[in-house]
Order: structure tokens, then C-alpha cells, then sequence
């Protein structure tokens, strides 16, 4: 999740989009827009800015696709900071922090049940 330009603390940063056949996956979006990717491994790939200077999202290897959709992964500067203000603030931590290729991150879910991640590159 590399970026040229500075990243926002606390802004939407980066869509994951659970697949259950990557290779599929990456033909489908590239045929039908013209998205290209960077491959970490047969279980993610990130999907390249239009500019090709960052990535704006990744294809997510899994068995099945969770309900929900997309999963949106926020920035943040402090992660152990915005991990307390996400429970301060009534959401619940439902996975992590963890590391990750790029950095650590968690995953949320807040009051209504929606999930969203976190990330910071340390």
C-alpha cells in the first residue's frame, strides 16, 4: 500500500475486494477497465492508481465472499492510538493488529455492524 503523496490520517485510503479466484479476478477488472496490479503472493493483489504511482486498493484471495462488500481500510498515523478511539468510541477490534507486507493494521466493526480496516505503515 505504497504511496507517493502523503497519506490522511483517518481518511478512506484503500478498498480490498474479497475474491475467491485471483487470476479470474484480475481478468475480469482488467478487461473490463483497464485496472493493472501488483502481485504479492497467489493470495493478494494490489490494484494499481490510474497515475501508476500507488495502489488504490487489492484483490483478496478467500473461499467465499463475506456479506458486506468491499472492505474499506482507512489511514492512520498513530494505529495504537485509533485503535483506542474506535473502542472509546464503541466499535468493536474483530481482528488485530496484525502485520502485513506494508505495515500493521486492524479490522473493526462499527455499531450498525459495518466492517472497516485500519492501516499504518508502522
Amino acid at each position: 500500500m505504497s504511496e507517493t503523496t502523503p497519506h490522511q490520517h483517518h481518511a478512506i485510503d484503500y478498498v480490498e475486494i474479497t475474491v475467491t479466484d485471483i487470476a479470474k479476478a484480475k481478468r475480469f477488472y482488467a478487461d473490463a477497465f483497464g485496472w493493472q496490479f501488483n502481485d504479492y503472493g497467489p493470495g493478494y493483489a494490489g490494484i494499481r492508481s490510474p497515475r501508476g504511482d500507488s495502489e488504490v486498493g487489492g484483490l483478496r484471495l478467500d473461499e467465499s465472499v463475506p456479506t458486506g462488500g468491499p472492505l474499506v481500510l482507512l489511514f492512520s498515523a498513530d494505529l495504537d492510538r485509533s485503535v483506542q478511539a474506535v473502542t472509546d468510541a464503541g466499535g468493536q477490534v474483530v481482528n488485530g493488529p496484525y502485520e502485513f507486507p506494508g505495515g500493521r493494521r486492524f479490522h473493526f466493526t462499527d455499531p450498525s455492524g459495518n466492517q472497516l480496516g485500519v492501516w499504518a505503515e508502522q
